[in-house]
């Protein structure tokens, strides 16, 4: 897997991204946030991500799109990467009945992203707040948050505080709950 060795705090200058990256950094510029972005090879996996904490120097949290059954309800949970999951552990403290991956189309439609390319950067696309936040406090145990800016070929590292500060910019309500490690059952 590419990784470009080089820590960049602007923007990319070259031309042939996706518009929603470029929203993404503009929308973090305008809320004077300043963040560390790394460049790579698509990764679509928790293991490739692993790969790119050591550039970027920070780990990389896991975002996983989930729906209900009905598919009426969706749910973006950020958790810590190296974590892992399991959905009976959310729907109790969610108040709803089993969830599952809400579909490409899905993501699509509220993201404007693709699977293994979500994360709370995207809420800024939800406009209509029909994506509900859910954050592990584990996640906060980190002085960083990082995720993909619209595409998972750049990964952006950012402070927590400035990461909460740029989801309440997008009018979305973080739900924090407390997800046990399946690891100790």
């Amino acid at each position: 897997m590419y990784i470009d060795e080089h820590v960049y705090t602007t923007k990319p200058e070259d031309t042939n991204r996706i518009s929603e990256e470029y929203l993404i950094y503009d929308k973090l510029i305008e809320l004077g946030i300043p963040f560390e972005r790394v460049d790579h090879d698509h990764a679509d996996d928790m293991e490739a991500c692993r790969l790119i904490e050591k550039t970027l120097g920070a780990k990389i949290c896991k975002n996983l799109f989930l729906t209900n059954r009905q598919q009426t309800d969706f749910y973006l949970l950020l958790m810590p990467g190296d974590k892992p999951f399991k959905t009976k552990y959310i729907t109790e403290p969610l108040g709803c009945s089993r969830l599952s991956f809400a579909t490409p189309e899905h993501m699509q439609k509220y993201l404007k992203t693709i699977p293994g390319s979500a994360s709370a950067l995207e809420l800024l696309f939800d406009t209509d707040n029909v994506v509900k936040l859910v954050i592990d406090n584990d996640l906060l145990k980190d002085e960083f948050i990082s995720g993909h800016p619209g595409i998972s070929t750049s990964t952006i590292k950012l402070k927590k505080e400035d990461m909460l500060k740029y989801i309440k910019s997008t009018n979305h309500e973080p739900t924090f709950i407390d997800l046990p490690d399946p690891r100790d059952e």
